[in-house]
């Protein structure tokens, strides 16, 4: 009898892994706390690390070209006078130069359309995981609604906020990063004086910034990050907000941020939470995967990217031999280094965007401006191939 796998999960990274093992034969079925399949979050930017496997691999160009948009550069701005600071790349040199576009879409269409690429049979939904018992001749899975499964490998996709990983580890060792976000979508129609619309854009400024990028139908989606001062004290990540709270801060900034922020309703105001790096993402028959493994903040857009990367790296030492346990451990080897780099330099990242004027800020500013810049500080997020290379790091003990 085959082995079975279980991803717990159906979001990008356990869509993405269920179609790459349902291609190469492997038995997988999908387990989602969700009645209806949808992503949490309004949209997602996936650069050439993650578009490549898409647009190769998968053979999804077509159905994903008419639902994205290709940005068309890199451009931060000072948030208050909306001054360009540094323009990086271009749409057509980006794709030139890593052979996959930097892509805005929302994540309602990339999902349908992974989900079109799955077997539909192997999606269970209304499925929301309470327990994992792993002492017995398999891993088996108990759910709310008292239905139970038996997997010989669990892989927890189930974001930031795991139940798997609160499972494996016997606690939650979530971490606030000290910043809230508002979030939302806005028309090209409610945005007269927005400068560069096909471009992905951070206005920077003291406390705050301002992300925002295209998505396929050609609206924007933003991305509004504010540095509190106190801890946060709600039990959950995400809290109502009152009508235009998230504007007063940002009040006196540029006009296209205000005319931004200002054009959609805004009900709920998101805590940035990250995850410490774990030394193992396995225990028993339970492997983690995506943001279960190591959530991030968003400041470097590459959540979903890294999910991306892990399930192509894992579905390919899964396929590649029987001993599974040994494929698992390759998997962490050739994946903690590069993920533990990109959460410490999204952490590092939100701290520069937020300096306040003086000298750093000068410095932030000359840096982002130089002509090597892309080079320097991007280039080894966006050029890595996940199928190919395996990154220089510590060595581990497994």
């Amino acid at each position: 009898m085959s082995k079975r796998i279980v991803i717990v999960g159906a979001g990008i990274g356990g869509l993405t892994l269920a179609i790459d093992l349902q291609r190469r034969g492997i038995d997988v079925d999908i387990y989602e706390q969700t009645s209806v399949l949808r992503e949490v979050g309004a949209a997602v930017a996936l650069s050439a690390n993650s578009t490549r496997f898409y647009e190769g691999h998968f053979g999804l160009a077509e159905q994903l070209g008419e639902k994205w948009a290709e940005v068309d550069g890199l451009i931060f701005r000072d948030g208050r006078t909306g001054k360009e600071v540094a323009r990086l790349s271009s749409a057509q040199e980006y794709r030139r130069r890593y052979g996959a576009p930097y892509i805005g879409i929302h994540r309602a269409d990339l999902q349908a359309i992974l989900f079109d690429a799955l077997d539909p049979s192997s999606l269970h939904l209304s499925k929301r995981l309470t327990a994992i018992d792993d002492t017995g001749s398999a891993a088996r899975l108990t759910f709310e609604d008292g239905d139970d499964t038996e997997a010989d490998l669990v892989i927890g996709a189930d974001g930031a906020r795991s139940l798997t990983r609160r499972l494996l580890l016997g606690y939650d060792d979530a971490r606030y990063s000290g910043c809230t976000a508002a979030r939302g979508i806005v028309a090209p129609a409610l945005l007269p004086s927005l400068p560069d619309p096909a471009a992905i854009q951070f206005w920077m400024g003291p406390g705050g910034h301002l992300l925002h990028y295209p998505i396929g139908n050609g609206d924007q989606n933003f991305f509004l990050v504010k540095r509190e001062s106190m801890p946060w004290a709600d039990k959950g990540w995400v809290v109502p907000a009152q009508d235009g709270q998230h504007i007063t801060p940002f009040a006196d900034w540029a006009p296209p941020v205000v005319e931004m922020i200002s054009a959609v309703p805004v009900v709920e105001q998101w805590a940035l939470f990250y995850r410490p790096p774990l030394t193992r993402w396995s225990a028993g028959r339970v492997t983690l995967l995506g943001d279960a493994a190591h959530a991030t903040v968003p400041h470097h857009g590459q959540g979903a990217n890294q999910s991306i990367e892990d399930a192509i790296v894992l579905a390919d030492l899964l396929s590649g031999t029987t001993d599974w346990d040994c494929a698992r451990t390759q998997y962490e080897r050739r994946r903690r280094f590069r993920t533990r780099k990109v959460t410490d330099a999204a952490i590092t990242v939100g701290e520069l965007l937020h300096l306040p004027d003086g000298p750093r800020a000068d410095e932030r500013n000359a840096r982002l401006a130089a002509p090597d810049a892309f080079d320097r500080h991007l280039d080894w997020i966006h050029s890595f191939r996940a199928d190919e290379q395996i990154p220089a790091g510590p060595v581990v003990a497994s």
